[in-house]
C-alpha cells in the first residue's frame, strides 16, 4: 500500500520529564523547519508538561 500525504508528516512528541512518548501530531515541513514544542497534558505525570518532536 503506497503511503499517503498524512502518514509522511507525522511526528511524535515525548514528555521532557518522564520522556514517554504520548502524541503523534501532524507536521508541514515546508513552513515549520525547526522542532516542535508544545506544552501538553501528561498522563503519567498528571500534569501539563514540555513536549518535543523526537526521532521514529
Amino acid at each position: 500500500m503506497a503511503q499517503g500525504k498524512f502518514t509522511e508528516n507525522l511526528i511524535r512528541l515525548r514528555c521532557s520529564q518522564c520522556k514517554r512518548t504520548n502524541y503523534t501530531v501532524h507536521k508541514n515541513k515546508k513552513t515549520i523547519e525547526r522542532k516542535l514544542e508544545l506544552k501538553k497534558y501528561c498522563p503519567w505525570c498528571r500534569k501539563h508538561t514540555l513536549h518535543k518532536e523526537s526521532k521514529k
